[in-house]
């Protein structure tokens, strides 16, 4: 096990290492390579990682409490069982990623691709989606109350038994969702009424 504080890295080649078990806390990572990286049960807390490789990465298990990823890619990346605590992720790319059992508290994933991402049963409450691209996710029975789903791609996505009760669903595309089972509030039941020509008085 190893600890890492207030350390900073640019373009660093940690591809095909093991990093496992280990903690990094304040630690800043710019365009560093983690490709094929060992970083299960690894904890991280405050720490920034811009533009980094993270594809074909094990995180499974590990734990990130208020961390930034931001513009990284994790295609094919192991997070089964992984936390997000509070954390940033905007325009970050999780194609083909395994984020079975993953628990995510909060924080900002907007413009994240997360095309066919299983979050089935997934509490996802107050999580910033704004623009993230959710095609043909599985999203049946999750909690998304309170979410900000603004202008989130979500054809195709299986929202069978969610509850979207007070998520911002502005600039969604009703027409392309299958919302049977849904939970809605109110307001959200007038707008999905509006888009197919009905009169709310």
């Amino acid at each position: 096990m190893f600890i890492h504080i207030d350390q900073q890295y640019d373009h660093v080649d940690f591809s095909n290492s093991d990093l496992c078990y280990g903690e990094l806390r304040n630690c800043t990572f710019h365009e560093c390579n983690f490709n094929g990286t060992a970083l299960e049960e690894v904890l991280t807390t405050n720490c920034q990682f811009i533009n980094c490789n993270f594809s074909n990465a094990n995180l499974n298990a590990s734990q990130h409490i208020g961390s930034a990823y931001t513009n990284c890619r994790f295609h094919g990346s192991n997070l089964f069982v992984s936390k997000f605590d509070n954390c940033k992720m905007v325009g970050s790319d999780f194609a083909e990623a395994r984020m079975d059992g993953i628990t995510i508290l909060e924080g900002d994933w907007s413009y994240t691709n997360l095309r066919h991402v299983n979050f089935g049963k997934q509490d996802l409450r107050k999580i910033r989606f704004m623009e993230a691209d959710l095609y043909q996710a599985n999203l049946e029975k999750a909690d998304l109350r309170d979410a900000d789903l603004t202008r989130v791609q979500l054809s195709n996505a299986r929202l069978q038994g969610s509850d979207l009760r007070g998520a911002i669903l502005d600039g969604i595309d009703f027409k392309s969702l299958d919302i049977k089972g849904v939970r809605m509030d109110l307001i959200q039941a007038s707008s999905f009424a509006r888009s197919y020509g009905a009169r709310i008085d």
